[in-house]
């Protein structure tokens, strides 16, 4: 098992690196933003979230590692914040730390307070956070910061249900979008998502996308914005920036 000293070592020993994953929309074929995603090199080794974050979930370590995030968004895709229009970048927020005053601190601190707009704060459906942390969602909503529920994989009779929370975007999982293909015509939870943006503001962002038949379903059901292998794998700043402009 992973200590939480060795979290703080590797963190010391600048080990921690950012790798970008593009969201594009399949309506104009425009890459419109990126997800940012922690990794850990431990040697020849690179360790993917899965592998530490549940270790640093409920510690100092949790905030520790998202501020860390955050200012490296700032370091290395702030510039491109300001210089491209209609752009987002999506950083996961632990919901155990919100609400306890750091984000906005973090925001301002990376100096990404001016885009803050382009911003979107990612929480897990497993992980809705306690009232504080409710009340700190809301406020960043006064700063023009959006609010997404990553890994949606409910039954589709609940998806109307979440659909009229206070979240700006669902991110489908993609173990529904591993299913797209399975089956004849669009699947039941499509449908009611389909119908659920015709009438909502809601944004729906379909993860795990791997393939020619998805996209094409996913078009179908008016689905717009998208992100996985189909597109590209994670990417360095470097690349990703570059990934965006042959999306422009």
């Amino acid at each position: 098992m992973i200590e939480l000293g060795e979290i703080q070592e590797g963190l010391a020993k600048e080990e921690f690196f950012l790798e970008y994953l593009p969201i594009c929309s399949l309506k104009s074929n425009r890459c419109v933003g990126a997800e940012a995603l922690i990794r850990w090199r431990r040697g020849s080794t690179v360790l993917l979230p899965g592998e530490f974050i549940p270790r640093v979930e409920n510690t100092p370590f949790s905030g520790l590692l998202t501020y860390w995030v955050i200012e490296t968004v700032g370091r290395e895709l702030g510039s491109w914040l300001r210089t491209h229009a209609g752009v987002r970048l999506h950083i996961n927020v632990p919901p155990e730390i919100l609400g306890r005053g750091g984000i906005a601190y973090a925001v301002a601190k990376a100096g990404l307070m001016d885009v803050a707009h382009k911003i979107v704060l990612e929480v897990t459906e497993r992980g809705v956070p306690d009232k504080l942390g409710i009340e700190a969602l809301t406020a960043a909503g006064r700063y023009g910061i959006q609010v997404a529920l990553d890994d949606v994989g409910v039954e589709a009779e609940n998806l109307a249900v979440l659909s009229r929370a206070h979240i700006d975007i669902i991110k489908i999982d993609k173990s529904l979008a591993d299913k797209l293909c399975d089956e004849d015509g669009l699947p039941q939870w499509l449908q009611v998502l389909s119908a659920i943006l015709r009438v909502m503001p809601l944004q729906v962002i379909i993860e795990g996308v791997e393939s020619e038949g998805q996209v094409e379903k996913l078009k179908e059901a008016g689905i717009e914005l998208v992100q996985g292998l189909y597109f590209s794998p994670p990417l360095s700043a470097e690349a990703f920036a570059a990934f965006a402009r042959s999306r422009q």
